[in-house]
């Protein structure tokens, strides 16, 4: 098996993603109950939107520090590049 793979991050994000499954598990809950499509789509969308910021921080985290172990430490002045690669995760 491989080294563990754990950053500062990962807690929060396990937080995050136990918190969404709950969630989700809760839509379950109020499709069988025959809830309003309204209603399922809002809380759909809330859970879809907790899973994406989720997924963000970690992109961020790996780049922040995987990609630092690879290259080395990058100085502020010159990290516009990585923190516009970042930027743009958003709309992976």
């Amino acid at each position: 098996m491989a080294d563990a793979h754990v950053h500062a991050s990962h807690p929060e994000i396990v937080k995050r993603l136990k918190r969404a499954e709950g969630h989700l598990r809760s839509i379950v809950a109020m499709i069988e109950a025959g809830r309003p499509c309204l209603e399922l789509a809002q809380q759909l969308h809330a859970v879809e939107a907790a899973v994406a910021n989720a997924k963000r921080t970690l992109i961020h985290d790996h780049l922040d520090h995987c990609l630092d172990h690879v290259v080395g430490a990058v100085p502020r002045s010159e990290r516009g590049p990585i923190d516009e690669f970042k930027a743009i995760t958003k709309y992976l």
